[in-house]
């Protein structure tokens, strides 16, 4: 299933303070404007599977909540922000417009439940230790749970040991299972838990790759990307996250390559 309208979810990996998200959603909305794209502004408010407990994990629910609902207020952008435990799904879906599960945590049947019972669109990571196929179990709980408004989102399968690697022949798998289906861009280059001295780092140089070859595919209904105005000073995941500078030039050519495999 393609949506029509090409989705972007995309923003800096955890609001770092107010002023960077007004910039970040500011500055996208402006870049998105000049394309056909179904925007929203993604930041997350907590980062509850940090590596080290002593990483960054952002400002908190409430605080987090404020801040993007004034980025939603003032620079007129949608949100996408994640939910790690059932009771956060009402209070999140008071602000943003989709709810994402994480990806360890998409088969957490009461974390989809709660998600489900928001009545909001829900952006479902694919775990980096399933298969396309597995997916179906998780499609099947929302299903039985009256949710059919959800995407599928890919972000890359473990290979070995601190390493993930990307078969698009899994976006076509996936979208087998009849949802929209989305791939994360950004997270698909990390070296997860491989930064020994920070947690995680990345790639970030195969980025736009990546997100090329994924459109190239002609299953795909959007992407997400993490993306920073100084990736180098980011909270988290920096060496992952795509610079700011470099997002128009790659979806100038990702709506060329969108539009030559969809006619």
């Amino acid at each position: 299933m393609i949506e029509k309208k090409f989705k972007l979810l995309a923003g800096p990996c955890v609001i770092e303070s107010e002023a960077n998200v007004l910039y970040m959603a500011e500055h996208l909305k402006a870049i998105t404007d000049k394309f056909d794209i179904d925007f929203y502004f993604k930041a997350s408010w907590d980062k509850a599977n940090r590596t080290k407990a002593t990483n960054y994990r952002g400002p908190g629910l409430d605080e987090g909540l404020r801040i993007l609902s004034k980025a939603k207020r003032e620079c007129g952008v949608k949100i996408v922000t994640d939910i790690h435990e059932p009771w956060q799904a009402e209070p999140v879906a008071q602000v943003a417009d989709i709810l994402q599960i994480p990806a360890f945590l998409c088969r957490q049947t009461d974390l989809l439940k709660a998600a489900a019972a928001t009545g909001k669109t829900v952006n479902i990571k694919k775990a980096q230790f399933s298969s396309p196929e597995e997916m179906n179990n998780v499609v099947s709980k929302m299903e039985y749970y009256g949710c059919k408004d959800f995407m599928l989102c890919e972000r890359g399968n473990c290979f070995g040991y601190n390493t993930l690697v990307v078969d698009m022949t899994g976006l076509v798998r996936l979208a087998k299972l009849g949802y929209p289906v989305l791939f994360d861009a950004t997270h698909s280059v990390q070296i997860s838990g491989g930064g020994f001295n920070y947690g995680n780092s990345g790639k970030s140089e195969y980025v736009p790759y990546l997100a090329q070859a994924a459109v190239a595919t002609g299953v795909l209904s959007g992407l997400f990307m993490e993306v920073h105005n100084e990736p180098e000073k980011a909270l988290c995941d920096g060496s992952c996250m795509l610079r700011l500078e470099d997002l128009e030039a790659l979806l100038d050519k990702i709506m060329r390559i969108r539009q030559v495999v969809t006619e």
